[in-house]
Parts: C-alpha cells; sequence; structure tokens
C-alpha cells in the first residue's frame, strides 16, 4: 500500500507539521563562481555546482523556489487538509508521487477559494513542497532526485550534509539540520519508509528504502555526541554497463575482453579494493558478462546489484524480527549461501564476503560453480592473509580456487591542471597456487594505460585443455571480443541493456554477428 512506502497520515499527524526551507536565499556563497547548473526537478529544484578559483574547493547548492509568507500559510493550511482527506489506495500503487498529485489537485480545487485568492505559480510551488515533505524524501527529495549523487551523509546537527557526487566526489551542500527535532523527524520518516523501527532504546537501523536505496541510521545522542546521523547509499537504476567503465579508463578494452572470455568458462572472480573503490561497480558490470541463459544467484544485505539476465535470482539477507529478548527470524548470508546452493547455480554471486559464508562459497567453486564477490583488501596479499585468518578462515589449499583476483583503487592523476580522484582496476592476478600469483594486468599511472602479459597466466591454458583451443587461438578471440567491445564504443552503445543485448547475440551466433556488424574476418 502507499502508507507501507511512502505516506502515512496518521504517522505525520502524530508530529507538528511546519514548513523548513531547505535552501536560505543567496544562496552562492561569497567568493565562489557558478562551475555547473542543472534541474532535479524543473522549475523547482537546480543543483548547482560552485568552486573557490583561489583555492579549488567545491561546494553542492540546493537552489530551491521557496514559499513566501502567504504561501507558507496556505501551505501550512492545506497540509492539514491533504492529511485529513487523502486516503491511502485500496490496491498497491507503482508511483506514490503520481497518486499523491492527483489527489491532492482534487483537493486544492475543492478548497481554493476558501483558502483565499492565490496565482497557479504559488500553487504550484505549495504541491512541490508538499510532495516533498509528504510522499518524497522531505528535506533530501532534491538530493535524492539527483542521479549524479551516490551518497548522502548527515553526520549530525548543525552540521553540513554532505554527497558524493560522480563528477565532483565528496561535495559539502548548503543543507543544513539546525535543530534536533528536525533532523529526527526526518530520520523517522526515513526508517518509517522502510517499515522498520528506530528510537532511543534501539538507535541504529541499517535498512533499505524504496527505491532500494540503503539507509543506516545513528539515532539521537545514544551513539554519536553530534545527534541523529545518518547515511544514505543510493541505488542506480541505470547501472555502469562495460562500456561505461571503459570510457571512465577503470580498465581497458584488452581486460574487459580478457574478463569476458574467463566468465564464459567459469572462471571465478575476487574483486578487491578499500571503501568507494567501486568494487559492488565492478562486481555488477563484469556480472553483466555472463553468458545470458545461466543460472545466477546473487545473494547481499542490501540490494545493490543489478543484472539483465533473465534466469537471475536475488537473495537479500533479512534482520531479525522483534526487539530486545524477543529477537527471531534472522536470516544471515552464511544461510543464503546454503540455501542458493539448493537452487544449482551456474554462478553463485556474493556482493561481500566477510565471515562464515566465505567459506561455503569456497565449497561451491570446489564443486564446479562459477563463482564472484567483492573483500575489503587493499592487494592480493592483504586479500589472502584475511581469507586465511578468522573469521573467513578459508585453507590456504582453497585459495587457488578463485581464479582472478581484481584489484580496484581511487587514484589521482593529474588531468587538465586539476588533481582529481579516478578509479582504476590497478592489477589482475591469476592464482595459480597458495602464494603463487601471475599478473596478467598491471596499471601504468605515469601514462594510464594498461600492460598486459596473458601468455605468463594460467587461465589460458586451463581454458585451453578445457576446450581444446589453443593459446594463439584464445588470443586471438580476445581481440575478437575487444573489437566488439570498440565497436559498441564507437557507436555509443553504453545502456547496459544494449550491451548485454549485443552480448547475448555474440553468445548465439559469434561468427555471423562479428563479419556483419564488427566487419573482421577472424573467424571466417
Amino acid at each position: 500500500s502507499l502508507s507501507r512506502l511512502r505516506f502515512s497520515p496518521k504517522f505525520w499527524k502524530r508530529r507538528k507539521i511546519r514548513y523548513i526551507p531547505s535552501v536560505p536565499p543567496k544562496a552562492i556563497p561569497r567568493g565562489y563562481t557558478i562551475v555547473e547548473r542543472y534541474p532535479l526537478y524543473e522549475p523547482f529544484v537546480h543543483a548547482v555546482i560552485v568552486q573557490n578559483p583561489s583555492t579549488g574547493e567545491s561546494k553542492y547548492v540546493l537552489d530551491e523556489l521557496q514559499l513566501d509568507a502567504l504561501e507558507q500559510s496556505v501551505y501550512n493550511q492545506i497540509l492539514e487538509i491533504l492529511l485529513a482527506e487523502i486516503q491511502s489506495p485500496k490496491e498497491e500503487v507503482r508511483d506514490p508521487r503520481e497518486f499523491f498529485d492527483i489527489e491532492a489537485k482534487k483537493i486544492v480545487k475543492k478548497y481554493r477559494i476558501s483558502l483565499g485568492w492565490l496565482p497557479e505559480v504559488s500553487w504550484s510551488k505549495i504541491l512541490y513542497h508538499a510532495e516533498r515533505d509528504l510522499v518524497g524524501f522531505a528535506r533530501i527529495d532534491p538530493l535524492m532526485r539527483d542521479p549524479n549523487i551516490e551518497d548522502i551523509s548527515c553526520d549530525g546537527v548543525g552540521k553540513h550534509v554532505y554527497v558524493w557526487h560522480r563528477k565532483y566526489e565528496n561535495l559539502e551542500t548548503n543543507l543544513v539540520f539546525k535543530e534536533d527535532e528536525e533532523v529526527d523527524d526526518t530520520v523517522v520518516k526515513l526508517v518509517h519508509m522502510t517499515g522498520k523501527h528506530v528510537s532511543s532504546a534501539f538507535p541504529i537501523v541499517d535498512a533499505s528504502l524504496p527505491g532500494k536505496h540503503r539507509l543506516a541510521v545513528c539515532y539521537r545522542r545514544e551513539v554519536t555526541p553530534f545527534g541523529t546521523a545518518f547515511t544514505i547509499r543510493k541505488f542506480r537504476e541505470d547501472p555502469y554497463s562495460i562500456i561505461d567503465l571503459i570510457n571512465l579508463g577503470t580498465f581497458s578494452e584488452e581486460m574487459a575482453a580478457y574478463f569476458w572470455l574467463c566468465l564464459e568458462n567459469r572462471a571465478s572472480i575476487v574483486v578487491l579494493g578499500g571503501t568507494a573503490a567501486g568494487k559492488t561497480t565492478a562486481l555488477n558490470t563484469l556480472a553483466c558478462l555472463i553468458k545470458p541463459g545461466s543460472k545466477i544467484v546473487t545473494i547481499e544485505e542490501t540490494a545493490e546489484l543489478n543484472l539483465p539476465h533473465e534466469n537471475w535470482v536475488s537473495l537479500i539477507s533479512r534482520r531479525s524480527y522483534g526487539l530486545g529478548v524477543n529477537q527471531s527470524g534472522e536470516v544471515t548470508l552464511f544461510d543464503l549461501v546454503k540455501t542458493a546452493m539448493r537452487h544449482r547455480p551456474d554462478v553463485l554471486i556474493v556482493g561481500e564476503i566477510r565471515g562464515g559464508e566465505a567459506y561455503v562459497l569456497f565449497q561451491a567453486l570446489a564443486t564446479g560453480h562459477g563463482g564472484m564477490c567483492t573483500l575489503h583488501a587493499e592487494n592480493i596479499d592483504s586479500a589472502v592473509k584475511r581469507l586465511t585468518q578468522r573469521p573467513l578462515d578459508i585453507a590456504p589449499a582453497y585459495i587457488p580456487l578463485m581464479n582472478i583476483v581484481a584489484t580496484v583503487q581511487r587514484v589521482h592523476l593529474p588531468k587538465a591542471g586539476e588533481l582529481k580522484a579516478y578509479r582504476r582496476m590497478i592489477s589482475v592476478d591469476e592464482v595459480a597456487d597458495y602464494e603463487d600469483y601471475r599478473k596478467t594486468f598491471k596499471w601504468r599511472p605515469a601514462k594510464d594505460t594498461y600492460n598486459s602479459a596473458l601468455k605468463k597466466g594460467v587461465m589460458l591454458p586451463a581454458i585451453s585443455e578445457r576446450t581444446g583451443a589453443s593459446i594463439e587461438d584464445l588470443i586471438e578471440e580476445i581481440q575478437r571480443r575487444k573489437n566488439v567491445l570498440h565497436w559498441m564504443r564507437e557507436r555509443n552503445m553504453r545502456s547496459y541493456k544494449d550491451v548485454a543485448a549485443v552480448i547475448t547475440e555474440y553468445y548465439s551466433r559469434p561468427k555471423e554477428f562479428y563479419d556483419k556488424e564488427v566487419g573482421g574476418s577472424a573467424l571466417a
């Protein structure tokens, strides 16, 4: 129902509704110049990126239409009327905002004469703020609308909200929760939208918002001296494709073609990296190269993976129900990995391994299943140390079961006179044995290029033995797939659905597709 998703009149009637401007007048800081401006919800709110020319510091400014004194008075009245008269729908609705917009316009038409004359522009502004505060994400709703934002974090009362922007990275915004009540009410609303509970007795919440956005909350001053804090990791509806990451320089065409061939032959891949290095993004992108029709089971704490495959089962862990000593019904990653094996997957993907689920995953690899996962580690040596020690406890004899270890990092490159951060897959190692690793790709920071040494690895000989193709044939196949990827880049085919369609066609009729579309004859 709509009330379960985003809108609960009973919830808001228990609280004093008041209009709080999201953006103060004269929002552009003194000494800053506008670098970029783009709409978030035309014409009501825009994002403005500003920069201080002398220091190079950038900030994110929300430029939102404000209500004047008369509009604010009408807003307060109409909000009470909307809460009293809008009824939750009898059936599930796909778009709560659309439902609210239709119902709110009916009610405004009914009461607008008694509320006094206002121009249409004013009513549009009032309904925008009502939608934002009731069925949206309240004061952070404009940030949730911005597809360029990956993370939103509030560190406490009186502190600026920060965002992680795909283009400009970590930015301070002009949004500040100045009072405890403001941020507390916002967080209670957000947690209510997830169907969870937060209170001083249970101040920590980790849940999924509508739209699969990940919410982490520390409530009031029970666990943080700065007051209520929260972080939202946004879910990307249009995930990065392999072409996107090649265009961004995360890895090369040859690396992508290499992964494509290895995944076709059920190689297991572990993606390493630190915080915000792009592990999950790289994992999701590589998983899209898996052969269509393969049975894929993904296991995560919060839904972040988004695959184009039809034969895909997504499993999500669940925290226990109840409070205090009455908690029950918890479903852990360990439980899900064991359950996934009963689905007979061709490929088992674990979002991140941190505990006992690692043992079950490696057991699956030992029985011939393909597998992929991420692991928090800076390099392959530290990853193996983590895997072989508690709580993961993987026997050294099982380490070669992870065929390929790909390491991603955030790196800084001087480009166009600016020192900006980028994500790069700095190395790809093949595991021959415990403590015996063969580096097949290595990033060269001086020129921002990649060196390859495919013939020194162990994957191509293993694939050759399994398929009967020679090493030279496999290298030629990698080159053909590299050409296919380059062909897609030239045609700006970056959508993950378009890329998936090309990959599917290449799998089904490689020679015909390559000769007709790419224009080569290497398969002849």
